[in-house]
């Protein structure tokens, strides 16, 4: 872990919320010179702080909508199994995020799809009928109440 002084933390909060802000207003805001900014990027970069920087699409003027939290259980806890499953979501575009939970399930997967024709074949043909998934159950969202990329600095 990064220990980040308060200026610091102004910085990467200022960035994560709009990576558009020139040096010089990151400097304004943090209250350092431009050419200190450039080096605190280029080390909270070589430090892994910053993981890479990306436009925000929105999925709903894509036609992208239909949004599934899928729940999967697996067949066996092996190492082989999990790390065959978890090369499997990794390939796949539609799946969003991946977590590997504790309870009765094993992971569970954020899922985008146009709507519930495609969601529904990309269920049957890359999970349901991965070798690895025993069984899988979906909850889909009604509507987005809150939604950040930004993390609590």
């Amino acid at each position: 872990m990064h220990e980040l002084s308060r200026s610091e933390r102004r910085l990467l909060d200022a960035m994560q919320k709009d990576t558009t802000l020139s040096q010089i207003d990151l400097a304004e805001l943090s209250g350092k010179s431009r050419t200190s900014i450039w080096r605190l990027i280029r080390e909270f970069e070589e430090a892994g702080l910053i993981e890479g920087k990306v436009a925000l699409l929105n999925p709903k003027q894509l036609g992208l909508q239909f949004h599934v939290m899928l729940s999967v259980s697996m067949v066996k806890h092996t190492d082989r199994t999990r790390q065959e499953f978890e090369a499997h979501v990794q390939s796949l575009p539609e799946v969003m995020e991946c977590y590997s939970v504790s309870g009765d399930r094993d992971y569970v997967l954020l899922i985008i799809s146009k709507d519930m024709e495609s969601y529904n074949t990309f269920l049957n043909t890359q999970i349901l009928d991965h070798p690895s998934v025993h069984s899988a159950s979906s909850s889909f969202a009604l509507r987005r109440v809150k939604y950040t990329t930004a993390l609590p600095l």
